[in-house]
């Protein structure tokens, strides 16, 4: 029967899209590189092993496909897996992108192009999710342990989304092929918001006293470094930071409402679905 691989399933987006489209009557294949043994449909998939493409792809019609993720330059692996997609019959294909395009990484913008040149190629371009803000997350880690979010993005806000909203959005496409859909969405919560902003949300709803602290972009480069994240990767999110600031990634729309129906989440609703992150 043909179903949807889900690539990631056991990520932010994916595990959620996994349980939504299986509540609907969807085949959702599970596809990571530790599947876990009591999925009903698990599948060993790793970007950086080709071999597993093909039997991941099997007898599935759809794609959730999300890049490899910490690279600056995720095309060369996604490419291949591009074209068994399209010779395995693919039908609809859709991939997690970012509204935020990385600094130094000049195959993004292609990437999304050739998915939009697959047959029914569909790119979500979300933005900042709302996840980061609780652990594993660095961010989180550091609101845990300091209550503070350090940060180079000053006041710069920026439309953070519910993953939830991003799974939801994800399976209006893929669980009827019959939906119309455009090749591109920008993916975002209701309105923009500062650092300074989720920090009061988070105090007032939690109790839990949140400040922000101010740093320079080579300290949050650093700090990401330290966090085990790839040298160009860490510098590359670092930077996006200063397109914050300077107010360049705050963008809104109204994708999550027309996909799914219902208006995506604001961040004080997050915060009081997750107030125990806060209050341990």
């Amino acid at each position: 029967m043909p179903g949807v691989l889900v690539t990631g399933g056991t990520g932010k987006t994916g595990k959620v899209l996994v349980q939504v489209l299986r509540n609907a009557g969807v085949q959702a294949r599970v596809a990571s590189r530790n599947p876990a043994a009591a999925d009903p449909d698990p599948i060993r998939f790793d970007w950086n092993d080709p071999t597993t493409y093909g039997p991941a792809l099997d007898g599935m019609d759809r794609v959730f496909l999300l890049p490899p993720v910490e690279s600056v330059d995720p095309l060369p692996l996604v490419e291949p897996f591009l074209r068994r997609a399209q010779r395995a019959g693919v039908q609809r294909l859709v991939m997690l992108g970012s509204a935020i395009v990385l600094p130094n990484a000049p195959s993004a913008v292609e990437m999304a192009a050739q998915v939009q040149a697959q047959p029914g190629g569909v790119v979500l371009r979300a933005s900042g999710f709302m996840q980061n803000f609780l652990r594993p997350h660095p961010l989180a880690e550091h609101i845990h342990r300091l209550g503070e979010i350090r940060t180079a993005a000053g006041d710069g806000r920026l439309g953070w989304v519910d993953a939830r909203d991003i799974a939801a959005s994800a399976a209006a496409l893929l669980a009827d092929l019959e939906v119309d859909a455009r090749s591109d969405y920008l993916i975002t919560g209701p309105h923009g918001m500062s650092y300074p902003q989720a920090a009061q949300i988070i105090t007032a709803q939690t109790g839990r006293r949140v400040r922000v602290e101010r740093i320079t972009e080579e300290e949050q480069a650093a700090a990401h470094r330290a966090s085990g994240m790839p040298t160009a990767f860490a510098d590359a999110l670092a930077a996006v930071e200063r397109g914050i600031k300077e107010g360049r990634e705050d963008q809104v729309s109204t994708a999550v409402l027309e996909l799914t129906g219902r208006p995506p989440r604001t961040f004080a609703e997050f915060v009081s679905d997750h107030a125990y992150e806060w209050t341990q």
